[in-house]
């Protein structure tokens, strides 16, 4: 097989699930053959059926698939109202296992998107393996086409209306396959695919029963201006934090938040406390929050020290506020938000990982790097040959707020641009509080963040977390939802101790214990009426922890490190 192209990676990364085996109580499976699943490409679906607009629905291909597990795989187009040259067809696929428990999910995406899910999944696990009908679309756009950026309904399907369209069709497709709809219907996530299941939550209550949001990226529009915003702060070479100073910014971290949990380890577990001391928008000053990091008399003796003694100036200063800071709205958001809320303190400062070049674009930076050692076009001592800055996200920023994909974002103005993402934010952003339809018709919900995600903005999901619970009061919230946190657990909600201790001292990182079975959380409480623990034990290799419901974060309290009933779930002291 040729080589999967990196943008494809990094879509999939995002959009797959993990650790997700559950068990269900199916009961007898329902069968399905080979003769049934080639019918279903006769099958007629009008635009009237499907609860959003679309001009024509299209059956392409319905084909038996031998390879286990053994499924009838459909393939279909969902054609756009408009018929303009930017317009895009939604293109969608349903797995339907040849023994089918009775339920299905709908599989969110990931980056951008621009591909169907993996619906077969992998291995003996994969939910079609275990029976559910799975299915899912490509958004509305396919990888690496940028037009669609300049479509109205392609930018609501990325927003809202994909989710919606591609249910109305797949259920249909499911209750003619099997003679009957499903028991329960599901809906999980990561990030990209995250938002999209607090979106259905939000604005289509009755169609799921549960829904797993892992690591959402909520704040759509601001999430994608975010990385470009923090390179415009760095324009001058003043403002300008190279990613040298990492180091010395972790230790800082470690200085100020490691023990706030009882223990010195190189983990920062009480992520709110934390956050506060940072957070410049509601606590301290800049001056108050880095006074150990500020270079005597405002002067860098020496600016390229990569070690945790190394200092900053205070327009260096100003800018780590701007990262770590809620970032006051410069337009009217949606949902009564008012501001963005940016990054908490991360261990992955720096990021780890290469920038990648998808083919015919320009190198990419690393996906959520918050600080960079490259200067670019637009920027103060930037070389004439100079990359653009471009990372996950930035075509939204140049195509659905610019409305020129081939802009530079560091020449993102406000003035000029802001008008069109008020205009989108209330397409894109999944930031509705009020989750009364949905808990009311029965629906649950189980999402999970990790603190040091440095791609969807975790200031942003705890400000987001605390408007539920602002909103809806924390009995109501407890009754139908769980609000995780994973400390110190990036992106793919995995994550490792830093190099560094609260003490200074230079430390071996280990593994944070992350796994858990998250749609076995989902259905046994949707079926069974069993609600998950305010807090779940989660394993690594070698350790547990407990998975805290927010604000609260685990505190050890003495005994074995490694195990969970070491820590206790424990309220922060600056509580929301």
């Amino acid at each position: 097989m040729a080589m999967m192209k990196p943008i494809l990676q990094l879509l999939l990364v995002c959009a797959l699930p993990t650790v997700i085996h559950a068990q269900t109580n199916a009961g007898s499976p329902i069968g399905l053959d080979k003769a049934a699943c080639e019918r279903l490409q006769a099958v007629a679906i009008t635009p009237a059926q499907i609860g959003e607009p679309v001009a024509r629905v299209i059956i392409e291909s319905a084909a038996w698939i031998e390879t286990a597990p053994t499924h009838c795989r459909i393939n279909g187009q969902l054609d756009p109202v408009d018929t303009s040259a930017t317009a895009r067809p939604i293109k969608f696929g349903v797995a339907l296992p040849a023994a089918w428990n009775g339920r299905a999910i709908q599989l969110g995406g990931g980056g951008m998107n621009g591909t169907i899910p993996q619906l077969a999944g992998r291995g003996e696990q994969s939910e079609l393996a275990r029976g559910y009908a799975t299915y899912g679309s490509d958004s509305g756009h396919a990888v690496n086409d940028t037009q669609w950026l300049l479509n109205d309904e392609a930018i609501r399907n990325i927003g809202y209306m994909q989710m919606k369209k591609t249910h109305d069709a797949a259920l249909l497709l499911i209750s003619k396959a099997y003679g009957q709809a499903p028991k329960f219907n599901y809906y999980v996530g990561n990030s990209q695919g995250g938002r999209e299941g607090l979106t259905v939550a939000q604005r289509y209550p009755r169609d799921y029963d549960g829904v797993v949001a892992t690591v959402p990226i909520v704040g759509f529009s601001s999430l994608m201006l975010g990385p470009s915003k923090i390179r415009i702060q760095e324009k001058t070479t003043a403002n300008w934090i190279p990613a040298s100073k990492g180091t010395a910014i972790l230790a800082e971290f470690m200085r100020q938040c490691d023990k706030l949990d009882g223990l010195t380890d190189g983990v920062i577990h009480n992520y709110v406390d934390c956050r506060a001391l940072f957070n410049t928008a509601t606590s301290k000053t800049l001056q108050d929050s880095w006074a150990k990091l500020h270079c005597a008399g405002d002067n860098d003796p020496a600016p390229a020290d990569t070690s945790n003694n190394a200092c900053l100036t205070a327009s260096q200063i100003k800018t780590l506020g701007y990262i770590f800071s809620d970032q006051a709205a410069a337009i009217t958001l949606p949902n009564g938000r008012n501001s963005f809320g940016m990054w908490t303190p991360t261990t992955a400062v720096v990021s780890q990982g290469p920038g990648f070049a998808p083919p015919g674009m320009p190198p990419m930076a690393p996906p959520g790097a918050l600080l960079m050692s490259q200067r670019y076009q637009g920027q103060q001592g930037a070389a004439a040959d100079a990359p653009v800055f471009t990372t996950l996200g930035t075509d939204g920023v140049t195509g659905l707020f610019m409305q020129n994909p081939a802009a530079n974002p560091l020449d993102f103005d406000n003035k000029l641009h802001g008008k069109r993402q008020q205009q989108l934010a209330p397409w894109l952003d999944s930031t509705q509080s009020d989750l009364s339809a949905f808990a009311a018709r029965g629906g649950k919900l189980i999402a999970i963040i990790g603190t040091d995600d440095t791609i969807a903005a975790p200031g942003e999901q705890l400000n987001y977390y605390q408007s539920v619970i602002d909103k809806m009061g924390r009995g109501q919230v407890d009754a139908f939802a769980r609000l995780y946190v994973l400390p110190q657990t990036g992106h793919g909600l995995t994550g490792r101790s830093a190099t560094i201790n609260g003490d200074g001292a230079s430390i071996m990182p280990e593994e944070i214990p992350s796994q858990t079975d998250r749609l076995a959380l989902l259905t046994q409480w949707v079926e069974q009426g069993k609600a998950p623990a305010a807090a779940v034990e989660v394993a690594g290799k070698s350790a547990t922890r407990p998975m805290c419901s927010y604000p609260d974060y685990p505190y050890y309290h003495g005994g074995e490190r490694a195990l969970a009933a070491s820590y206790t779930c424990t309220k922060p002291v600056h509580i929301p």
